[in-house]
């Protein structure tokens, strides 16, 4: 496809990943409909805690993808006024005094691999980074990683649709669950829920953890290993933390308003999912989640419930991303990740280089849909 002006290309979901790649392909000169089943931004990217990261121990491919994703961050920083909404203050992880302690061991494999890591003693966490409750940090001490930060999505997700609709994007949101159209074995549009037809090129679907099931619907198979996700967002109240914490019962990050977004594991199980597939959080874990997050914050702050936001959690199966042309189906392209935000920018540029030049990205040559065809 080297007219990149004739490419019409239509992008289904209205995320991270759905709303990076249709800028990106926009800024290739591609013409581009972003179609949404609701609001833009309100699916999984509404209910992550969007800690940027590629800590702790995953594949080197992943480990690389990921740092990508982390220096387009830096890049935007630089050329954008985005500090309210994208901070890279670091973040402070420590695991819980058992067995199951991994920080040494965590230490030695950053160290290894070059990701800037520091590992603290709890009484030397206040010299590095503010706004912690040394108390509630274990023996083992803490990982610092000072290239770290977090992101709001909803606001990263507003710049790049006003640059999107300036590149003549356009955007069908509220248009209900959109299928595929596929002629003569290939990806030649997109039907919406009311029976609209847009034709194109290429479509991209990003809609989360409706992913696999869209793949089904041509006969592919994408592994998926999604679950819940629940994401606390407290009311603001002053105080002086900056990194994000990830801690045995509560991971925190700041929000651009001076509140805290949270959200751990043991409350995503108690996440109830009822017969008719909507969900339902019980206020007694919202509660103790934002009790746990005091107990980790320097002065132990009261903290009352601003909102909360409950869904499905997209994770592949093999918790690897899933990003590429479906196999035998030319230009019927996925992304669907678990790390969104982190690969937000960078999954997005890839995907959409792919598709305008017809070229392979060596980078996400170990995340095609493919390895799940066998």
């Amino acid at each position: 496809m080297t007219d990149k002006s004739a490419l019409k290309v239509a992008v289904i979901g209205g995320g991270i990943f759905g709303v990076s790649t249709a800028v990106h392909l926009a800024r290739l000169g591609a013409q581009v409909t972003l179609v949404t089943d609701g609001p833009v931004a309100n699916g999984a990217s509404s209910r992550s805690l969007a800690w940027l990261n590629s800590a702790r121990k995953r594949s080197a491919a992943y480990h690389e993808l990921r740092m990508a994703g982390l220096e387009r961050y830096r890049k935007l920083a630089d050329g954008q006024d985005c500090g309210a909404w994208l901070r890279l203050d670091g973040g402070l992880t420590w695991d819980a005094d058992d067995a199951s302690n991994q920080i040494a061991d965590i230490f030695r494999h950053e160290q290894a691999i070059g990701y800037q890591t520091q590992l603290l003693a709890p009484g030397d966490i206040a010299a590095v980074t503010p706004g912690i409750d040394a108390k509630a940090v274990t023996p083992q001490g803490a990982i610092f990683n000072a290239g770290e930060g977090w992101v709001d999505l909803s606001s990263l997700i507003g710049l790049l649709l006003r640059e999107f609709r300036v590149r003549g994007g356009h955007v069908l949101s509220d248009a209900g669950p959109a299928d595929v159209i596929l002629t003569n074995g290939r990806a030649s549009g997109v039907r919406t829920a009311s029976g609209r037809v847009l034709d194109a090129d290429a479509v991209v679907v990003a809609t989360g953890s409706g992913v696999p099931g869209m793949a089904a619907k041509v006969g592919r198979r994408i592994g998926d290993g999604t679950t819940r996700a629940l994401l606390v967002v407290s009311e603001p109240v002053p105080h002086p933390l900056r990194a994000v914490l990830n801690t045995p019962r509560v991971a925190i990050r700041p929000t651009p308003n001076g509140a805290f977004a949270l959200d751990s594991a043991w409350s995503e199980d108690e996440v109830i999912v009822r017969d008719d597939g909507t969900y339902e959080a019980r206020p007694s874990t919202i509660a103790r989640l934002l009790d746990e997050a005091s107990k980790v914050l320097e002065g132990n702050p009261a903290l009352a419930l601003e909102s909360h936001h409950i869904g499905p959690k997209p994770i592949p199966a093999d918790g690897e991303p899933v990003i590429g042309q479906l196999t035998g189906i030319p230009g019927y392209h996925v992304v669907f990740s678990h790390s969104g935000a982190t690969l937000g920018l960078i999954a997005g540029e890839l995907l959409a280089d792919e598709i305008v030049s017809g070229t392979p990205s060596p980078l996400l040559e170990s995340f095609r849909p493919a390895r799940f065809d066998c």
